[in-house]
């Protein structure tokens, strides 16, 4: 088979680790890749191809007779990939444009969710700044408040309001400073939901579908969940949280329901389905869905997957998921984000990194490259998540202090990580 993954991201490069190890794979193309699909050789190949390049992706699909697609990031989904690709012929792994909407637009996730009763946080959709400003100052409403843009914003288009001024602030900074673009056009305000984040991952055909291991990611740039939401500092899995219980409600108060929503509505879901989830006191409720593998979670899931991961993708491509193995490794797995000084606002790239030979290549670790491109030879910075540093373990325990092992190795001037990650696990 020769298979096409879509984005350059960490992700993109877990994706083609998880690819390359298939048997069923002879060739790995990635557009655009990073610097690190970029040393991977063998069957990996970088093509110049930017993610949201359609109809330059689907000509290369045609031209190289691929088999298969699988989109790693957000974009091309909102700009209707999958469905350019299926009316071509072309095999791919991703929901529809109108599907895809679960991630790209919040106000209508929030909406399909209240005409399901899938359980998620209260919520008030703004479309100018005038009525957000009118209900933030007449609302009785208890601080702290969640602001959210709409649109696609890379994860950090969220607000955490801890009272009136900040709540007005955040309203100024979409509706009027734009910060986020058009992503602000529609706002969203949401009760604040107590409790621990977790992530639940789904592979599905439309109707079948099959489970990863649950995550949980780090979105705050400092230790102990303190300064701003990134796009993920860390990870680990199995999340502990995520009992065989509360797993059992996310199943039946929330995927089966959406799937079967989506069906209903005309826009069956195929794919990957990301479920980012608040659990307070065994009781689960949805904070946002993503139409595509998370960042960093991807890094942990993936690693933690015995079964072949093309069979499977190929199995939701042809209706036949439940006729595939799907087993996980009795293992633990943890990632640790390191990231360009001054991120997420302000950063350097282009800064020299050093990588010992003794961790390019391990059994029990793993390097995805995130922000990393080649310059005249030297691996140099190119983002603000520049690596994300990947273990395995027999526990929890030994995973995080593994991945952190390889982490204090890998410098680059102004390299940052968290300190903490998985500690919430242990």
């Amino acid at each position: 088979m020769k298979v096409l993954i879509i984005g350059s991201g960490a992700r993109e490069h877990a994706l083609c680790w998880a690819a390359a190890r298939s048997e069923r794979v002879k060739t790995v193309f990635v557009a655009p890749g990073n610097g690190g699909t970029g040393l991977m050789g063998g069957k990996v190949q970088n093509v110049p191809l930017k993610a949201t390049e359609l109809d330059e992706l689907l000509h290369f699909a045609e031209d190289n007779a691929l088999d298969l697609t699988i989109v790693g990031s957000e974009q091309p989904l909102e700009l209707g990939i999958v469905d350019l690709f299926r009316r071509a012929g072309k095999k791919i792994i991703g929901p529809t444009q109108a599907a895809a909407r679960l991630e790209s637009s919040k106000a209508f996730s929030k909406a399909f969710m209240k005409r399901h009763e899938i359980p998620t946080a209260g919520y008030h959709v703004f479309r100018d700044a005038p009525a957000a400003t009118i209900f933030i100052e007449q609302s009785q409403t208890f601080y702290p408040q969640v602001i959210k843009a709409s649109g696609l914003c890379a994860g950090k288009g969220v607000f955490i309001a801890l009272n009136r001024e900040e709540a007005l602030t955040a309203i100024k900074n979409l509706f009027e400073d734009r910060i986020f673009g058009d992503a602000g056009d529609e706002v969203v305000i949401e009760e604040f939901l107590h409790g621990q984040e977790a992530s639940v991952f789904v592979l599905t055909d439309g109707i079948r579908y099959r489970l990863f291991l649950p995550a949980q990611d780090h979105k705050r740039i400092g230790d102990g969940d303190t300064g701003k939401n990134t796009g993920g500092m860390g990870a680990y899995a199995p999340a502990t949280l995520v009992t065989p219980e509360v797993m059992r409600k996310v199943e039946e108060l929330v995927i089966k329901p959406t799937l079967t929503g989506m069906a209903e509505e005309g826009s069956p879901y195929t794919g990957f389905l990301y479920v980012g989830l608040m659990i307070d006191r065994g009781e689960p409720s949805v904070v946002e869905y993503n139409a595509r593998l998370g960042d960093p979670e991807t890094q942990v899931v993936l690693p933690l997957l015995k079964s072949d991961f093309i069979a499977a993708l190929q199995a939701s491509v042809d209706g036949t998921l439940d006729q595939v193995p799907f087993e996980m490794h009795q293992k633990s797995a943890a990632t640790v984000v390191i990231a360009s000084g001054g991120y997420p606002d302000h950063y350097e790239t282009g800064k020299s990194i050093i990588i010992p030979d003794e961790f390019t290549s391990m059994d029990n670790g793993m390097i995805f490259h995130a922000g990393t491109a080649s310059d005249r030879g030297q691996l140099v910075t190119a983002g603000g998540r520049v690596f994300s540093v990947t273990a395995l373990g027999e526990t929890l325990r030994e995973s995080i202090d593994r991945a952190y092992h390889i982490v204090e190795k890998i410098s680059f001037d102004g390299a940052y990580y968290r300190t903490d990650i998985g500690a919430k696990g242990l």
